[in-house]
C-alpha cells in the first residue's frame, strides 16, 4: 500500500532541518534521519507533495516516525456519501440523543444512523426521537455497555466507514467530511477530531471553564499520529470515525471494558499496524460534565480502566516511562541533599555527550543534543511531578505527613504542574483563573489517582502504578539510509492513558 500521488506532508512543528536539509531531527521516539540528495529534492521547505514512487516512500517514513503529519486541507475530499453509517450508543438521555441527531442531520440527509439502546429504563422516548430523525433504532435487552452496544451497531453496517458518536456529543457540520480526507492514506484505519466543550451556560460554571480548558477528551491544538509513548497515545470514542473491515478485523470494542475501551482499540489497532490520526482541525462539541460530585465521580472512573488496561496491554500502561539517567536524575532531586543538584547536572551533562555522541555528522552536534537533554528532562520532571500528585498521591499523602522533604517536593510539583500547564493551554485558561484552575487540577488528580488505585487493589496488581526505565529504543527498519533513534527519555511529555 502507498501513499497516492497528490498526497502533501508538512513537517512537524518539532521536527528541525539541520545541516541546509540534509537531516532531520524529531519525531517520537526522537531520531536523526540523514536524507540522499535525492530525498532533499522532494521537499519543498517543509512540505512534500507525492509525485512519484520516491516521494510517497519518503513521506510514508516521516508519517510513521512523527516527523510529519498530512496537510488535511491539501488532502483529496472523499464523499460521505453511501460510504458512512452513524453509530449512536445511548441508554436514555432522549434529549441529548434529540441535539446529537439534529447535528448528523444538519451534516447529511440521507447517510444511515443507527441508534443502539443499551437497555434504556424508558426505551420510548429514545424511539421517538429516533424516529423523528429518521434513524434506526436496535434496541438491546441487556445493558451492555458503550463497548457492547457499538459492537452491537457494528454488526449492521455495511458502508466502508463507520462513525461512533456518543450521545452527548454535537458533530460540527464538516467534521466527518475533513475526517474521511485521511483516508487517503490507506494504512490510517481510524481518524479523530478534537472534542471540545459544547457551549452554554453549564460551560461558564467553575467546572465547565476547567473542563473547556482540560478537558480529559481534548487531546489538544496540534495535529498528530496517534501511537503509544507519544504525546497522543490514544484516542476517545466519543466520537471517531473507522474503516469499517479493520474494526471487525480486530473483533470491534472490547466489550469486556465498562471504561478504557477505547485507549484498548488504539492499541490493538496500531499493534496491528494501522495508523491512527488525531485531527484537530475539526471539532466535536462535548457536552461535560459539570456538577462537582457528578464530576469527581466520572474522573475517578476513567482511572478505574487503569488495571484491566495493564493486564491487556503491560508494556503501554507505565504512568511514566524514563531513561535510566532521567530516573536517577528525579532520584537526585528528590533526595534534596546538598549533592542533588550537582548530581542531576553531571547526568544531564553525560546524556548531551551521548547525544551529541549519536549526532556525529552533523554541524554543531552539542547544541542541538544540549537542547534534546532539556527537553529530555523538562519531561522526566513533568512526568516526576504526576506521579507525586496523581497516581502515587495517596503515598505522597502518607510520606507528607512524616517528612519534610516530601511536602517541599510535593509543593514544588503541583506549583510547577499548574504553571507549565497554563502555559501549555495558552489563552484557553484566560477563563479561570489561577487559584481556581490549580484547585480543579488537583481535584482531577485526586479522583484519577483514587480511581487508578482502586483498580489496582481489586486486581491485586501494582502494574498500572509502576513507571518504566528504558534504554534507548531499538533502531527501526528504514527504506532510508542512516535512520538512527535517540533515547526514548528525551521524547516530550506524553500524555496519560485515559487521564
Amino acid at each position: 500500500m502507498t501513499l497516492p500521488h497528490g498526497y502533501v506532508i508538512e513537517l512537524d512543528r518539532h521536527t528541525r532541518v539541520l545541516d541546509d536539509g540534509r537531516a532531520l531531527l524529531g519525531g517520537y521516539p526522537t531520531r536523526l534521519l540523514r536524507l540522499t540528495p535525492r530525498a532533499r529534492a522532494l521537499l519543498t521547505g517543509r512540505t512534500l507533495r507525492v509525485r512519484e514512487r520516491a516521494g510517497a516512500v519518503l513521506a510514508d517514513r516521516l508519517l510513521a516516525t512523527g516527523l510529519a503529519h498530512p496537510v488535511v486541507s491539501a488532502l483529496p475530499p472523499n464523499d460521505p456519501k453511501d460510504t458512512v453509517t452513524y453509530v449512536i450508543p445511548v441508554r436514555d438521555r432522549p434529549d441529548q440523543l434529540g441535539r446529537a441527531l439534529a447535528s448528523i442531520r444538519a451534516t447529511t440527509t440521507d447517510a444511515p444512523v443507527i441508534v443502539v439502546d443499551d437497555a434504556s429504563h424508558d426505551p420510548a422516548p429514545v424511539a421517538a426521537v429516533a424516529a423523528r430523525h429518521h434513524a434506526r433504532v436496535l434496541p438491546l435487552a441487556d445493558n451492555l455497555g458503550p463497548a457492547g452496544a457499538r459492537n452491537a451497531g457494528l454488526r449492521e453496517v455495511t458502508t466502508p466507514y463507520v462513525v461512533f458518536v456518543d450521545s452527548d456529543i454535537v458533530l460540527a457540520p464538516d467534521t466527518v467530511g475533513v475526517l474521511l480526507r485521511h483516508f487517503a492514506d490507506p494504512a490510517v484505519v481510524m481518524a479523530v477530531p478534537r472534542i471540545s466543550a459544547l457551549p452554554g451556560p453549564d460551560s461558564e460554571r467553575w467546572l465547565g471553564r476547567y473542563e473547556s480548558a482540560r478537558s480529559s477528551l481534548d487531546l489538544g491544538r496540534h495535529p498528530a499520529a496517534v501511537r503509544t509513548g507519544t504525546p497522543v497515545s490514544w484516542v476517545p470514542s466519543a466520537c471517531m470515525l473507522v474503516r469499517t473491515d479493520a474494526l471487525i478485523k480486530a473483533d470491534g470494542f472490547d466489550a469486556g471494558m465498562r471504561v478504557g475501551e477505547d485507549v484498548d482499540l488504539c492499541w490493538r489497532l496500531t499493534g496491528a499496524g494501522g495508523r491512527i490520526r488525531y485531527e484537530p482541525a475539526v471539532q466535536a462539541a462535548h457536552e461535560h460534565r459539570v456538577e462537582l460530585a457528578d464530576w469527581f465521580r466520572r474522573k475517578a472512573v476513567y482511572g478505574t480502566g487503569a488495571h484491566p488496561l495493564a493486564r491487556r496491554h503491560p508494556d503501554n500502561i507505565a504512568p511514566a516511562i524514563l531513561a535510566p539517567w532521567s530516573a536517577a536524575m528525579l532520584v537526585a532531586l528528590l533526595a534534596q541533599r546538598r549533592w542533588s543538584l550537582p548530581v542531576a547536572g553531571g547526568l544531564a551533562a553525560v546524556a548531551t555527550v551521548r547525544n551529541a555522541q549519536k549526532l556525529k555528522g552533523i554541524a554543531h552536534p552539542l547544541p542541538h543534543a544540549a537542547r534534546f537533554t532539556a527537553l529530555g528532562s523538562l519531561a522526566s520532571l513533568t512526568q516526576g511531578a504526576a506521579l507525586l500528585t496523581r497516581h502515587w498521591w495517596p503515598l505522597t499523602a502518607v510520606g507528607c505527613l512524616a517528612s519534610r522533604r516530601v511536602r517541599r517536593a510535593t509543593a514544588v510539583a503541583a506549583l510547577t504542574d499548574v504553571a507549565l500547564e497554563t502555559l501549555g493551554r495558552g489563552p484557553e485558561l484566560t477563563r479561570l483563573d489561577p487559584v481556581r484552575y490549580a484547585v480543579a487540577r488537583r481535584l482531577d488528580d485526586l479522583a484519577y489517582g483514587s480511581g487508578v488505585w482502586l483498580s489496582a487493589l481489586k486486581g491485586r496488581s501494582t502494574a498500572a502504578l509502576r513507571p518504566r526505565v528504558v534504554r534507548a529504543a531499538a533502531r527501526p527498519r528504514s527504506p532510508l539510509p542512516q535512520a538512527r533513534a535517540c533515547p526514548r527519555g528525551d521524547a516530550r511529555p506524553r500524555r496519560t492513558p485515559a487521564a
